[in-house]
Order: C-alpha cells, then sequence, then structure tokens
C-alpha cells in the first residue's frame, strides 16, 4: 500500500486539496478536483480512490448528490498549522496544498496600516541572508533622516509593524529600525567586524521565560481567560527573545506591575514572574513596568 512519502508532489497537491475541502467544507466533488487542477475525470478519480486507500474512515460517498462527505471519524491525512491557516484564510494566500481561491472563506483580518516597501525589504534579506553591511537613509522620530551603516541580521514582525534587527555602526550597539521608515539601501561589499554578527546581540541570544496568568484583580472569570490562551494549570508559559520581550507585553497588554494593579478590561494579563525582565530592552513599552520597583 502506498503511503504520504511515497507521493510525488502533485499528488500530494492533489490529495492535501481533497484533505482540505473535507476539513473545512465538509464535502467534495470530483469535478472539484477536476476544475481545480485542470486534469480528467480518470485522472481526478485515481486521486480519490488514492486518499480512500490512504483514510477510509475520512469520507463516504452519497450517490444523490455524487458528493464525498466528511465522516465522524475523519482524522486530517495533512496537518494544517491553525495559525498558518488563518493567515492564508484572511489574506486569500494559496501555497496549492488548499482549496483557498476555489472558496470564498468568511475570515477577515485587520488592515495592515503599514506595507514596508519589498525592495527595501528585499535588499535587507541579501543582507542577512549573506551577512553584509549596507548603507541606508533612515527617519527616526528623533533626529530625523540621515544615512546609516547597519548590519541586519533578522527582519522581525512584532505584532504592529515590521522592523530589522540591526548593528547599528553609527550608535556602536543592536537596534531595531523600523523598515518602513527606511527609503534607500545599498549593500556595501565589505567584511562584518568582530562584534557585529548576530551572535553578538545578547538581547537578541538571551531566551526570557515569562508566565502569564489570568489578571488577579480585572477578571472575574479567569477560566476564559485560561481557554483564550491554552493555558496549563492557570499558566501560559513562553520563552521569548529579550529584544522582543517588550513588544509582546505591550501587544498582548500584560500587566507588568508587581502587584497586578493596573486596572482596567484591557488588562486580561499579568506577569507573574516580573524578575524575569531584568535587564532586558524596550521595557518602556510593557504596560506598567518600573525597574525602580524590582527589588522593593
Amino acid at each position: 500500500m502506498m503511503s504520504w512519502q511515497d507521493l510525488n508532489f502533485a499528488q500530494k497537491q492533489r490529495l492535501a486539496y481533497i484533505d482540505f475541502k473535507l476539513l473545512f467544507i465538509g464535502h467534495v466533488t470530483r469535478s472539484e478536483v477536476v476544475n481545480y487542477f485542470g486534469q480528467g475525470l480518470s485522472s481526478a478519480s485515481r486521486d480519490i480512490t488514492l486518499y480512500k486507500e490512504l483514510c477510509p474512515q475520512n469520507m463516504e460517498y452519497d450517490s444523490r448528490d455524487k458528493r464525498y462527505y466528511q465522516t465522524p471519524e475523519f482524522t486530517p491525512l495533512v496537518e494544517h498549522d491553525a495559525k498558518k491557516t488563518l493567515a492564508k484564510l484572511a489574506n486569500h494566500i494559496s501555497d496549492g496544498l488548499d482549496a483557498i481561491g476555489d472558496i470564498d472563506f468568511p475570515v477577515e483580518a485587520p488592515s495592515q496600516l503599514n506595507i514596508p516597501d519589498i525592495f527595501i525589504v528585499a535588499r535587507l534579506v541579501q543582507a542577512t541572508v549573506n551577512k553584509k553591511a549596507v548603507s541606508v537613509i533612515y527617519t527616526s522620530l528623533s533626529s530625523g533622516s540621515g544615512a546609516r551603516e547597519i548590519i541586519p541580521h533578522s527582519i522581525v514582525d512584532n505584532g504592529l509593524r515590521w522592523h530589522v534587527r540591526a548593528f547599528d555602526r553609527k550608535s556602536s550597539s543592536f537596534r531595531d529600525f523600523v523598515i518602513t521608515r527606511i527609503s534607500k539601501v545599498t549593500l556595501i561589499d565589505a567584511e562584518v567586524n568582530r562584534g557585529e554578527d548576530k551572535l553578538d546581540d545578547h538581547q537578541w541570544m538571551r531566551m526570557m521565560p515569562l508566565r502569564l496568568v489570568p489578571h488577579p484583580e480585572n477578571i472575574k472569570h479567569p477560566t476564559a481567560i485560561e481557554l483564550d490562551y491554552s493555558m496549563n494549570d492557570g499558566m501560559l508559559e513562553l520563552n521569548v527573545r529579550a529584544a522582543m520581550a517588550g513588544y509582546l507585553l505591550r501587544r498582548w497588554n500584560v500587566d507588568c506591575t508587581a502587584n497586578a494593579s493596573l486596572q482596567g478590561s484591557e488588562y486580561q494579563l499579568w506577569l507573574k514572574n516580573r524578575q524575569t525582565l531584568y535587564g532586558a530592552e524596550n521595557l518602556a513599552i510593557a504596560p506598567g513596568y518600573e525597574p525602580d520597583n524590582e527589588n522593593k
């Protein structure tokens, strides 16, 4: 009997399509496979037969409307990652292993207010992959526009906007540069110096354990929050880069005060182990965090 590993890529695409339709629509027809892949009926029949061999319990045929329906015993043949699938559905992006574009799915995402220039991103990715420095024109809120030499090592989505993590030769430190504020990128054909590599970015390499719990003062029914974040024993444990901790805490409005003292319905989470933040950057944006209270 043939297994998933024995299939070529084209076969995997077609079987993944059938699997996707059964999972998200609840049914699939032979003609849908024909129309989506532009193949003949006999070829589509072979694909459906092969799917039934691999997953005999997943679908049953209804001769009245000529559809294959999902059964109560259905188990996906393909792993459909929830985060990636929702992002694809919301943005109508298909990777060839789904039915996106074939069906108008009722999934929406908030509008993206700031979209980076793809050519700026491409140059930054080139520099990152090839470990090159770049000269950029960067406009900051404090000093306006000016030229800088940076050595980028990572492109980051912080939840609100995209930035590049890079060594800044002007300040001799690792910093975050908002990509939409970069207006020009020129690759510099020179070696990266000692101390400018990603491994030298201690805030990036340092992993911080965060323990998030339902806010003890603002939440009346903590079980709802435990379900929201798939908590175990009333706690969500994360390991995040020190350079990213502030962004995460701000995005999710995590109360970082010592005694969970921030009031308001927007503060649904509390950081139980706030001492873990000691020495991290970007904590000015972490709700309620005051380093002077660390040892009180």
